[in-house]
Parts: structure tokens; sequence; C-alpha cells
């Protein structure tokens, strides 16, 4: 019994090491593209990922925002001056503090970005129809899991 518990331990580490292989290469495919992308659209990298996470989660002051990309607040000075510049974001007042403001994504405009994603969403779709709901609630529920690693892992930086 000892020997096919082993087999399997060593199993299981082979499997996560391959799943973690994966990952990094998934990780520098999306990097890629969304260079590709931003030189489109004509953005620095770091432009497009603050507008990213703005379209993704809705209005944010600058500093929340330099937080979430992991830059020094005058770096996110020019990030806004420079989006806010090309149109893709608009200055709005915090209903909660009238004294700030928040960021937000020009409807009329992330439709340029998006569409240079309709390549990659078309192969994710047909990615996903060779999986069964089960299948993708479970991937869907490792990719969750994965991205609160992710999150824990750069708030460790800031512990230190």
């Amino acid at each position: 019994m000892a020997e096919s518990d082993s087999t399997a331990s060593r199993t299981h580490r082979r499997l996560t090491t391959e799943v973690k292989r994966h990952f990094r290469d998934v990780n520098n495919q999306i990097a890629l593209l969304a260079h590709h992308v931003s030189s489109r659209v004509e953005l620095r990298d770091i432009d497009l990922d603050c507008l990213d996470y703005l379209a993704q989660h809705g209005p944010a002051g600058p500093g929340a925002l330099a937080r979430r990309a992991g830059v020094h607040p005058a770096t996110m000075t020019g990030v806004v001056d420079r989006l806010e510049k090309g149109g893709w974001i608009e200055r709005q007042k915090d209903p909660s503090d009238r004294r700030a403001v928040l960021l937000a994504v020009r409807p009329d405009a992330i439709g340029e970005v998006f569409k240079h994603y309709s390549g990659m969403n078309d192969e994710m779709d047909a990615v996903c129809t060779g999986y069964s709901n089960a299948e993708l609630e479970l991937i869907s529920g490792f990719l969750e899991r994965t991205a609160d690693a992710g999150r824990r892992a750069v708030a460790g930086f800031s512990d230190h």
C-alpha cells in the first residue's frame, strides 16, 4: 500500500508541475496578446492593464488603481493623463466623497479594444465547447482560486 501511496504522490507532484508549466505558458500568451492589442490601439501595456481593470471592475480612484496595477502613484498620474487624453476614460465625481474623483471607462471607446480580443474570445468559445458544464464549473473554480493565490502572493510583496 505504501508503494501505491508513493506512486500517487509522485504522480500528483508531476501533474501539479505540469499544471504550473501550462499556466506559465498561458500567462505568456496572454501577455503577448495584450502587448499586440496595446500596440494596435496605441496604448502602453500598463495603460491597457489599467483600462482593462476599470472595464472589468467599474470606476475606481487613482490610488486604488495604482495599488491594483502595482505602480507608484506618480506613474499612475501619467497613465491617467494618457488614458484621458486618448478618450479612453473620464473622471467622475465620487458620490461617497465629493472631494474625490473616480476614473471610469468611456463605453463608446472600449469597444475599440474589445474588438482586438475577438479572435481569442472565439478560440476560447471553441475550447469550452469540448467541456461539460460540470467540467467548466471545475475549471472556473480552479481559475478563481488561482487568481486568489496570485493576489495573496502579490500582497506578500507589500508586507515587506
